[in-house]
């Protein structure tokens, strides 16, 4: 796994003494749970699914850790993964687990180096992500990496006991050469 560094962020290999930190993050409603499913898995399970990250594209253990160049401090993690057994894409998802990383263009700045190592790396001719409606920051991140919203999948993710719609974005490789700055 290549490190990437960007201006305020590096994405790099999960480091085995971050696992908690991580888990942690899942496990707390307050992070994970506003806008996503909350099922907390083991410790051990989610140790599991990190090892095994690597040889399955389906996979949505953490591809990246998300460093704050600035601090050296664990902010958050990123990955991707096969979303369709049959269509050639692949999804993106991030987290920000360190709420004081929030709102500073962190997260977009993750999640641009992501997705142009994708690109460099993988054949897709597409990239997509998914977010709950009512996640006003998720969205914004995307659009504002260029991603559209190409639609609604109704009633798609069930959290808090009720179901909720998302959006689908995507951008395709000619559009992110279009937009993206030189590597």
């Amino acid at each position: 796994m290549r490190t990437l560094d960007g201006k305020a962020v590096r994405l790099r290999a999960l480091r085995s003494e971050e696992h908690a930190t991580v888990h942690g993050w899942y496990a707390d409603p307050e992070v994970v749970a506003p806008f996503d499913r909350f099922v907390v898995e083991s410790f051990g399970d989610f140790e599991r699914s990190l090892a095994s990250e690597e040889g399955d594209p389906t996979s949505l253990a953490p591809r990246y850790a998300v460093e704050d160049r600035a601090t050296g401090r664990l902010i958050g993690v990123v990955g991707h993964y096969r979303a369709h057994p049959v269509l050639e894409y692949l999804d993106v998802w991030y987290l920000l687990g360190d709420p004081a990383a929030r709102g500073r263009g962190l997260g977009r700045e993750a999640v641009g180096l992501l997705v142009s190592e994708l690109f460099r790396t993988e054949s897709v001719e597409r990239i997509g992500a998914v977010c709950d409606v009512e996640n006003v920051p998720s969205f914004r991140l995307l659009e504002g990496l260029g991603f559209r919203r190409e639609g609604t999948l109704r009633s798609a993710l069930l959290h808090h006991g009720r179901w909720h719609d998302v959006f689908t974005y995507g951008v395709t490789r000619a559009e992110w050469a279009d937009r993206a700055p030189p590597a």
